[in-house]
């Protein structure tokens, strides 16, 4: 006989008595007539999110309808302008079976389509107002920090989905910097960083849990934490601290419902400064990630900041058409510059922290006192200019017509054009002999700095 048949057979049958004796045992006892506890339902990770998604586009600060906001916790307990509860809670001790009072919220999320939410959409799936209605009877309970903290606040730092494993298509570069040894560049894809080798063009590795798109980076004085700005237009934005190295994510600062759209290190400090298009700057340790100030000076986006070689001031530039200076340690407004009459795109604080030069949409480049907010220079650059980089007596800047240009300080004069890109450039960056921009199309090129000599450039999206 097969051996391996009898064990089989021995082991159904074993099984098979315990089962049977089980089923004996518990037919002897009473009837369990106890329902399970369902599982804690969660405001931050699990509420929070569907309110954010479905229904702070119409009731937030800045749009309440109906006189209704549910963009933090305690807004979202206050009546509207109806003056109905929105959230009716359950007491604990009411009987199974005795009527539940009314909730506002519920009612509105599952009634007809003349007084539905979300208005003029689909209405929310029925999984998510049953979680919701779950949550209520739970006792609505807040389970953050701060119950009148913002709800993307609120919301755990999100553990994003993969990226692609290849590109179907190129990408805006809107950020490429070099390694700390020069030997790699790092470029922001679609919710992830890649590394490539610029001597052939190929892909090293990749970072993924990256926010969606990545508009600028920089390395801390330590030479591997990576600090990335990131975000999803029109919906979040924050910068990610990342562990160079490993690809590890070592902390995530500055989260707000706008994206981050540039970042600086007050030089040979942790300290960062990050410029939000929530119209501030944010400033944080990034050794402690503790928030250090804000500064709420501009009325639109804050699209560049730059601090001062000695980190004494630092500036900012702005979609509202100015550019300011503000001291390094108050944070208090020293100068505010309104020459531009267009969005300001780029700025940077010149050697001696005296003066200052922002681009923009004007197409020119301006060159200012912080005294007076008083302009010295001006320069015809051809078209509009994004973030600037400073050398020891030069500037780069990147221009939407294609090219990046050098200006020199000594004279203010146009001193070398970078040309071949097919497209916007939009960043630029400099390390030793290498200058390096990316382009709206998706492309990379760098150059040697004296002559402007093509080095390489490639396409950097993965296939």
């Amino acid at each position: 006989m097969n051996l391996s048949y009898v064990y089989v057979a021995a082991m159904f049958l074993s099984v098979a008595c315990v089962s049977s004796a089980r089923a004996d045992e518990a037919a002897a006892k009473p009837e369990n007539t106890t329902q399970p506890v369902p599982d804690p339902i969660s405001f931050s990770s699990q509420i929070a999110p569907i309110l954010l998604d479905s229904c702070v586009a119409c009731h937030s600060a800045k749009k309440a309808e109906g006189g209704y906001r549910v963009d933090s916790f305690t807004e979202l307990m206050k009546p509207g302008d109806s003056g109905e509860t929105p959230v009716a809670i359950v007491a604990k001790d009411q009987p199974a079976d005795a009527e539940k009072p009314t909730s506002e919220l519920l009612r509105r999320l599952s009634c007809d389509e003349s007084e539905r939410m979300p208005a003029e959409s689909e209405p929310l799936p029925p999984e998510q107002v049953n979680l919701i209605a779950q949550w209520i009877d739970q006792g609505a309970r807040f389970d953050g920090d701060a119950p009148q903290t913002p709800l993307w606040l609120v919301i755990p730092p999100p553990t994003y989905a993969d990226p692609p494993e290849s590109y179907a298509r190129t990408i805006p570069v809107t950020s490429a910097i070099f390694s700390p040894d020069g030997t790699q560049v790092i470029v922001g894809g679609y919710h992830e960083l890649t590394i490539w080798d610029p001597q052939t063009g190929t892909l090293v590795r990749r970072i993924k849990n990256i926010g969606q798109r990545v508009f600028a980076m920089a390395f801390a004085s330590d030479g591997q934490t990576l600090a990335v700005a990131c975000g999803e237009p029109g919906r979040s934005g924050e910068v990610r601290l990342i562990d160079f190295g490993t690809g590890e994510l070592k902390g995530v600062i500055a989260r707000t419902g706008a994206v981050a759209l540039d970042l600086a290190f007050r030089p040979g400090t942790d300290t960062l400064a990050i410029a939000s298009a929530d119209a501030s700057i944010h400033v944080y340790d990034c050794k402690t990630l503790a928030k250090l100030h804000s500064i709420a000076s501009h009325a639109d986006w804050v699209t560049a900041v730059s601090w001062s070689d000695d980190g004494a001031r630092l500036a900012s530039a702005s979609r509202d058409k100015s550019a300011k200076v503000y001291d390094g340690e108050s944070f208090e407004l020293l100068a505010s510059y309104l020459g531009h009459g267009a969005p300001v795109r780029g700025v940077s604080i010149l050697p001696g922290g005296t003066q200052v030069v922002s681009v923009g949409g004007d197409s020119k480049l301006h060159r200012w006192e912080v005294e007076a907010a008083k302009k010295t220079a001006e320069v015809a650059l051809g078209s509009e200019g994004f973030k600037i980089v400073r050398g020891t007596d030069f500037l780069l800047v990147p221009l939407a017509d294609h090219r990046v240009i050098r200006i020199n300080l000594a004279d203010n004069k146009l001193a070398t054009e970078f040309s071949g890109h097919t497209d916007w450039a939009l960043t630029t960056t400099l390390r030793e002999q290498q200058v390096m921009s990316g382009a709206f199309n998706g492309e990379i090129r760098i150059w040697h700095l004296a002559d402007a000599s093509l080095l390489h450039n490639w396409s950097p999206i993965p296939r």
